[in-house]
């Protein structure tokens, strides 16, 4: 192998190391953003090609279990078609970001490299979920990551689950591929604030799980209750919380809308699979 291909093959030994205090700020600047800056007339403003060309880049090179790759996303163009995306996730954003993608597990296309090559495809729906959620998560990320070295911002958007089988339909995905969040993109027109997080003992364990104490967990909440503050009223962390993962909350409504979509796109383990 010659010396150039050698370095082709490592391109990060020449790469200058940020320090420390560079990769905390670069962190520090994130924000999720839902407001972006558009044209006069409310449209999107397109990435300039080389910088779209880079973040889906960035977005191929993320790991992978098992070279498989099992992941999709869906870049979302068509204004009718966003604008059905805000219907179904009520995130009226994804009509105005410069990029709006569907960021989808994706176990469909190993099974058809499989099929096409001569080999069966094996049953192995839960490993697909865990691995494919997992290779989407990745991939999503290093493209967000991307497109904040080049100085957009972005948001996650779990509500998807507000309408996944409209999402499902609309994008016509096949069995085997599983909508986890919408992802924008664009330069931001909004003063997000800098958001806390729970202290670190709580989400960074060493060698054993550390069980928080009921003090660390209060202390927690008054950590992050500024998050959950609204207009005038004060934060309350527990409340929104409750929201959500509450009896009654949001994620239980959404519960049977995701086994549902789970089992028609072949996602869903059997009994007797999982005994």
């Amino acid at each position: 192998m010659s010396l150039n291909r050698t370095a082709q093959s490592r391109p990060a030994q020449g790469r200058t190391a940020l320090t420390p205090t560079e990769v905390r700020a670069f962190y520090d600047a994130h924000r999720t953003v839902r407001q972006y800056v558009t044209a006069p007339d409310g449209s999107p403003i397109p990435l300039p090609d080389d910088h779209l060309d880079a973040i889906l880049h960035a977005a191929q090179r993320a790991p992978t279990d098992a070279t498989a790759q099992l992941y999709s996303l869906v870049r979302i163009t068509r204004p009718e078609l966003r604008a059905r995306l805000v219907e179904l996730t009520t995130n009226a954003h994804i009509a105005t970001a410069s990029e709006a993608f569907v960021v989808c597990a994706d176990v469909h296309r190993v099974s058809r490299v499989l099929e096409v090559t001569g080999h069966q495809p094996g049953e192995w729906p839960a490993i697909a979920v865990h691995f494919g959620l997992g290779d989407a998560v990745m991939a999503g990320t290093n493209l967000l990551t991307a497109a904040e070295m080049l100085g957009y911002q972005g948001c996650w958007i779990g509500g998807v689950m507000n309408g996944l089988d409209g999402i499902i339909a609309a994008l016509e995905l096949p069995v085997g591929v599983l909508p986890f969040a919408a992802l924008t993109i664009g330069r931001s027109a909004e003063d997000t604030p800098y958001r806390p997080r729970v202290q670190r003992p709580l989400v960074i364990h060493t060698d054993t799980y550390h069980m928080a104490t009921d003090a660390e967990l209060r202390e927690a909440v008054e950590i992050m209750n500024p998050i959950a503050a609204r207009g005038d009223r004060p934060g309350d962390w527990a409340r929104l919380l409750n929201a959500y993962f509450g009896t009654g909350g949001s994620m239980g409504k959404r519960e049977p809308v995701l086994r549902a979509a789970l089992e028609r796109q072949g996602l869903a383990p059997h009994d007797s699979e999982v005994a």
